[in-house]
C-alpha cells in the first residue's frame, strides 16, 4: 500500500467515525434532570435543589439525580478548623 492510499484510508475512517457526545453534566449545578423518550434520553444539569428539579420532572418520563461532577462538592469543609 503506497502513501497516498494510506492517507485516503485514514481520511475515510475519520469521516465515517460517529460523532462524540459532549459532557452532559454541568459542574456548576448539584442536581440534574434525566429525561427518557423515544428520540433518546438526555441529562440536563441546571437545578440548585432536588425540589426545583422535581417540579420540572413531575408528570413526565424523567427523574432527578445528583450530579457526580458537581464542582462545589469538592473541597467542602465544615467551617471548623481541625485540631489535634
Amino acid at each position: 500500500m503506497d502513501a497516498l492510499a494510506r492517507r485516503l484510508l485514514w481520511i475515510a475512517l475519520i469521516l465515517v467515525a460517529p460523532p462524540v457526545a459532549a459532557q452532559t453534566y454541568d459542574p456548576f449545578y448539584p442536581i440534574c434532570l434525566q429525561t427518557f423518550g423515544i428520540a433518546g434520553n438526555s441529562i440536563i444539569c441546571g437545578y440548585a435543589s432536588m425540589d426545583q428539579c422535581r417540579l420540572t420532572a413531575w408528570g413526565g418520563a424523567a427523574q432527578c439525580i445528583t450530579n457526580p461532577y458537581y464542582a462545589g462538592a469538592i473541597g467542602r469543609t465544615s467551617g471548623r478548623g481541625h485540631r489535634r
